[in-house]
């Protein structure tokens, strides 16, 4: 025979702490009643709601073209900024240092003769230990300069024997332009001119010139200008001495007629004079006295 339950166990197990003896109503799910452990105290204080996150920084106005962007544009004022700061900086050093070798960027030169290879530079922050060189096809060191500041002279560091600094940076324009002594033949090709500017947090920028060396200068045929320019000159010429004609004509016309128009009048006031008529002289004459 089977055991009933009280005989195996020994009676009845005893109830686990905490829990409801048999028959007793189990608590309804849901909000704790005041005072009970785990309830909210509703005096207390709200914690405040979070925050949402910050929008998205708007992007930086576009700023009017000039001839030197701010240094400050490359400032960084939040992670999220880092990249554009970075680009900006970058883009207002490119536009802060300047080099020009002039309006056009090719020479020509006779053979055996010195040749002027132009180059000047420009920078809205000022300079300090400025360096400038030389390269012969981008890759031979002919000349090289250093700067100490715009009140100083170039000072020398290294340079090909045949050529000559004839630049000065102590005038308005920053001129560093050099000349190339004996041009031979072989010396034809690309001329670089390079500065780099500590200042501007090493800012390098680069101008190329094209030496071209001939035998012998050839002349330009301008007799097409010539003929051109002297034809023109004289339908110039012509127009004028017709306006000039044409004034000469009309005033001796006016002349003429202005003579006709007195003549006309002097002779009709001596008929009248003859005639005794109307409008005459006779009928001027005081009347006799009584």
């Amino acid at each position: 025979m089977r055991r009933s339950a009280e005989e195996r166990g020994g009676g009845l197990s005893a109830a686990p702490p905490g829990a409801a003896p048999p028959g007793a109503a189990r608590p309804r799910r849901g909000r704790p009643e005041p005072g009970a452990a785990g309830s909210r105290d509703r005096s207390a204080p709200r914690r405040p709601a979070p925050q949402p996150w910050p929008r998205a920084r708007p992007p930086l106005a576009a700023a009017p073209r000039r001839a030197c962007w701010p240094r400050s544009w490359g400032t960084v004022r939040s992670p999220g900024d880092k990249s554009l700061g970075q680009g900006l900086h970058v883009l207002a050093i490119a536009f802060a240092l300047e080099v020009s070798v002039g309006k056009t960027n090719t020479v020509t030169a006779l053979n055996n003769s010195n040749v002027l290879l132009p180059c000047t530079f420009a920078t809205c922050i000022g300079f300090q230990d400025l360096v400038f060189k030389w390269y012969f096809n981008t890759t031979e060191l002919i000349y090289h300069g250093k700067i100490k500041a715009k009140t100083t002279e170039p000072t020398l560091v290294w340079h090909n024997p045949r050529v000559e600094f004839v630049g000065s940076t102590t005038k308005k324009d920053n001129n560093i332009s050099i000349m190339l002594n004996g041009v031979e033949f072989s010396d034809a090709g690309k001329y670089t001119c390079y500065v780099k500017n500590p200042k501007e947090r090493n800012a390098e920028q680069n101008a190329t010139i094209f030496l071209t060396v001939v035998h012998k200068m050839v002349e330009t045929d301008n007799t097409v200008t010539i003929i051109i320019l002297s034809v023109v000159g004289g339908l110039i010429g012509l127009l004028i001495l017709f306006m000039l004609i044409k004034r000469v004509v009309l005033f001796i016309i006016k002349k003429m007629q202005d003579g006709k128009k007195e003549c006309l009048v002097s002779s009709s006031g001596n008929d009248n004079t003859e005639n005794g008529l109307a409008g005459s002289k006779a009928e001027q004459k005081a009347p006799p006295k009584a």
